[in-house]
């Protein structure tokens, strides 16, 4: 359930992306992740770190978007995130008694302490590998931009309006780069929910293979 919570602001960014454009989408999602946050505070007084750390850099990184109307910083953003939470859980690899991955979890389940140590750098990695993909689909959008750029000599381009401004060869390339961007727009929903989901997944077939049942108490005689 939390996993999914924690998608709901992407969930509106994608509608309010399909009902609008880009730039309403971003402030839909700095909304809808302040409201979140709020609301966790309110009902327990206190807020993790992520969460918070995740709310700081979609207002930079949003607001860069928003103020210079660049796609270029809210298409950076989610990798920015996703290098930073592998960097923490690998910092933790090495500060400290316990990994950051058996800290959120070590209440729950019970595995050897080696066991989290590989869980805790599974976690590193997929941190790397979704900052990794998130860009490569983020730099599909920026070549084409580019080329969109050069070819239709302006910067401020409406790509949701690509049949009104242009035609021929142009048109192409604004069609291209729109289609990139929509193409990021679903990896950063779909996409990354799936590739977490799977990776969820995996982690508890690993965990099950090494949870330690709890000692058994010693029966009181009568």
């Amino acid at each position: 359930m939390k996993l999914l919570s924690d998608f709901f602001p992407i969930l509106l960014f994608f509608v309010a992306y399909q009902l609008f454009d880009i730039y309403v989408a971003t402030a839909v999602a700095i909304l809808a992740s302040a409201i979140q946050v709020g609301g966790v505070w309110l009902r327990r007084r206190r807020v993790e770190t992520m969460p918070l750390v995740t709310l700081a850099l979609l207002v930079v990184f949003g607001g860069l978007t928003l103020l210079l109307h660049d796609r270029t910083f809210i298409m950076w953003k989610p990798s920015i995130v996703n290098w930073l939470f592998a960097a923490a859980f690998l910092g933790s690899h090495f500060i400290g008694e316990r990994t950051l991955i058996e800290r959120l979890m070590g209440q729950t389940v019970r595995v050897p302490a080696p066991v989290w140590r590989r869980l805790n750098l599974l976690w590193v990695g997929f941190f790397m590998l979704a900052g990794v993909v998130n860009l490569a689909f983020a730099n599909g959008f920026f070549t084409a931009e580019a080329a969109l750029i050069a070819a239709a000599g302006q910067t401020d381009i409406d790509l949701a309006q690509c049949a009104a401004q242009f035609g021929g060869a142009v048109l192409t390339l604004c069609e291209n780069a729109y289609g990139r961007e929509q193409l990021w727009v679903n990896f950063k929903l779909f996409g990354m929910l799936g590739l977490t989901i799977l990776f969820v997944i995996a982690q508890s077939f690993y965990l099950a293979r090494h949870i330690e049942e709890p000692a058994p108490q010693p029966m009181e005689a009568n």
